[in-house]
């Protein structure tokens, strides 16, 4: 079944519903999956309707056109997809550096059909987790950084990233900051990974801040990178608890855990486009 996919936000009003749906039934469509919410605080109205194509008198090429004049009537920021795009595999950089627990998550997901992606190289600042890119036969580039040369190697990242015609960037654990530059490039289009103990324990040792702090919950946070470091919009978060019974190898054990399922799970949610972003929050729909 070929259908297609509109998100939309646009300041509420009444009869948005009524004219969104209006405009597929008077052309012949058949809805299949609506959700909606209202930000009632900032009197904003989000929606993702996707719609059977079958029988649906406007050309696929020319819904665009023929929407255009009702989102600007009612100040619709939005987008279309259709369902040979979606279900198109879209092109994935990793990006990691030492640690290997998301890069092997990742890749075995992706190796048994689970995360249907392909991922087209594996980028990195250190030599450390090579191997495992030549064990699953994916190309592997090492650039190391220093304040002196950054600039000049995130160009020939950002170069080798449009020669591979990269749909979505994910640091998988990469502990290195990227630049307003480079997130430019790629606009909503870089997610990150990290435990959810930021700000209250930063640094390189945050689960042991947090034993020593004798923490109830630990995290972790995927979410989109803006050059706000590690504030950038949300996408899927995840926790577990621990009490005084647990070392700090098992709080890192948990953490780990975490770190790869709310990872995989904002990466799904984002290659299946059910993220709106708006002032740096999201709505996700299920």
């Amino acid at each position: 079944m070929e259908s297609a996919t509109l998100l939309i936000f646009c300041p509420d009003r009444r009869g948005l519903v009524a004219a969104i749906t209006d405009f597929i039934f008077r052309r012949n469509g058949n809805v299949l999956h609506l959700e909606q919410h209202v930000d009632v605080e900032h009197n904003v109205f989000f929606m993702r309707v996707q719609w059977d194509l079958a029988g649906f008198e406007i050309p696929k090429d020319k819904i665009t056109t023929a929407f255009t004049p009702l989102a600007e009537q009612y100040g619709m920021t939005w987008r279309v997809h259709f369902s040979d795009e979606i279900q198109r595999i879209q092109r994935m950089a990793l990006f990691v550096s030492k640690e290997e627990h998301c890069l092997y998550d990742l890749l075995s997901r992706w190796q048994s059909g689970d995360l249907r992606v392909h991922i087209a190289l594996i980028i990195s600042n250190h030599p450390t987790l090579g191997h495992i890119a030549e064990k699953f036969n994916i190309p592997f580039h090492q650039f190391t950084i220093t304040k002196e040369n950054k600039a000049g190697q995130e160009q020939a990242q950002i170069d080798l990233l449009k020669t591979h015609n990269v749909d979505l960037v994910v640091l998988a654990r990469y502990m290195q900051i990227i630049t307003a530059e480079f997130i430019a490039q790629f606009p909503n289009r870089i997610i990150n990974i990290h435990h959810s103990f930021l700000p209250a324990f930063p640094g390189a040792k945050p689960y042991h801040q947090a034993y020593e702090r004798g923490v109830k919950i630990i995290g972790a946070t995927s979410h989109y990178v803006t050059p706000d470091l590690d504030a950038g919009p949300i996408i899927e978060q995840d926790v577990a608890r621990v009490d005084h019974r647990d070392s700090i190898s098992e709080m890192i054990r948990k953490g780990k855990d975490l770190e790869k399922t709310v990872l995989a799970r904002a990466i799904w949610t984002h290659l299946g486009h059910r993220v709106l972003v708006y002032n740096n929050k999201t709505v996700v729909f299920k």
